[in-house]
């Protein structure tokens, strides 16, 4: 069989411990017996980034704005533990900040939904896709540790030299103190992405933060959110059929949880990592959960939302079997190769990228899973398969 070709190449971002052994099982079995796989590739895998100060990190980021498309295999933010079992020259930030703070962009994370594996919350009948903005906040704070009594401020000098100061706390005794940014034009741009996803889509787009308490910091992301949505958006959306609707951040969980899903739902970075994990939970499994960065020139980096999968890895090097969850390391792949296709006019492409992904549920609807989703299934005559099996059962599928 003549395999599909390629035009433009996407950017491969490999990864670290078991995600990478899977990432290379799944290029094996899964694209390049069928894809003529045209691809740059770069190692961030922790040692390699090690070597490089980080520099291959921000070299895939440039890359994925020059050829707008990119797939991204789980990779470490090491801690101390990491720098002395990895013997690191230092504390490397975390690969997808600094991604993300390259190409500006808002990550949407979707659960993929299977027969047999029920969502934990009953109402929940279709998928809910969290839109999580990607810069400043505590991902860009500046800390301190408050060891004796004094006063913290909050000091802004402009290039004149003239200052504002604002007194953050005067302490009595110990304590700590933190300090956040964001811009304007980063939330203007995590704005228009979301609701031109949600225009893609054709999905209601919700917006949710604590302005009451938060009076300026908060307040400027609803007042830039309206305000776009007002001159750019909201005629489309009347249009589209679909609707803009903001609420307090506990008031929107509140509704989520006796929602039967089927929206947007745009977070500030903290919320948004911290309300993806517990979709993804509530849904199956963090394993089962699509990501993907997209920026506002239109650059789209796909990933799983899971993390390295350590403790398989562990197992792994042992000799030991693993039935570790492949799956949101596939629609990654899937999701990366249908948005090529798209740019580059291939429906064939495009139709292999659906094919994958039919052939990923198909297994598990079969009754053919890993462990993970095995424990959690509905399903009748279960077979759990380890982590080669299960992709080896996704080939027969495909095929």
């Amino acid at each position: 069989m003549a395999k599909i070709q390629m035009i433009t190449p996407l950017v491969e971002m490999d990864g670290d411990e078991m995600t990478r052994i899977l990432w290379k099982m799944i290029k094996d079995e899964l694209i390049l017996p069928f894809v003529d796989l045209k691809s740059e590739y770069y190692d961030l895998g922790l040692k390699y980034r090690d070597e490089t100060g980080d520099k291959v990190t921000v070299e895939s980021a440039n890359a994925t704005k020059r050829l707008g498309v990119a797939v991204k295999c789980a990779t470490i933010t090491p801690n101390a533990a990491r720098v002395k079992e990895y013997d690191l020259k230092e504390m490397w930030k975390s690969p997808n900040g600094t991604i993300r703070a390259i190409l500006d962009g808002t990550v949407f994370r979707k659960p993929i939904l299977v027969k047999g594996i029920e969502p934990n919350v009953r109402t929940w009948k279709k998928p809910i896709t969290i839109a999580r903005h990607a810069y400043g906040d505590i991902y860009k704070n500046t800390e301190m540790i408050i060891d004796k009594p004094g006063k913290v401020e909050l000091v802004y000098t402009d290039n004149e030299g003239n200052e504002k100061r604002s007194l953050i706390h005067e302490f009595k005794s110990a304590g700590i103190a933190q300090g956040v940014h964001n811009l304007d034009s980063s939330i203007e741009s995590f704005a228009r992405a979301c609701f031109e996803y949600a225009l893609n889509q054709k999905e209601d787009l919700w917006f949710a933060t604590k302005d009451t308490i938060s009076k300026k910091y908060d307040h400027t992301f609803k007042d830039i959110f309206e305000e776009i949505y007002d001159s750019e958006y909201k005629e489309k959306f009347e249009k589209a059929g679909i609707t803009y609707f903001y609420t307090l951040i506990d008031d929107a969980v509140a509704r989520v949880m006796k929602s039967e899903g089927g929206f947007i739902w745009a977070c500030k970075n903290y919320d948004g990592d911290v309300m993806s994990d517990m979709l993804s939970s509530a849904f199956g499994s963090l394993a089962m959960m699509t990501s993907v960065l997209v920026s506002p020139d239109g650059c789209y980096e796909y990933e799983a939302a899971h993390g390295t999968v350590q403790r398989h890895y562990y197992k792994y090097l042992k000799g030991e079997p693993t039935s570790s969850n492949s799956v949101a390391t596939i629609f990654a792949w899937s999701g990366a190769l249908r948005k090529r296709g798209e740019l580059d006019a291939l429906p064939d492409l495009i139709d292999f990228a659906n094919r994958l992904e039919k052939a990923t549920i198909d297994t598990i609807e079969s009754g053919k899973m890993t462990g993970d989703l095995g424990a959690m299934s509905t399903l009748d005559n279960i077979k759990v398969l380890n982590s080669e099996e299960f992709i080896h059962e996704i080939a027969k599928h495909l095929q």
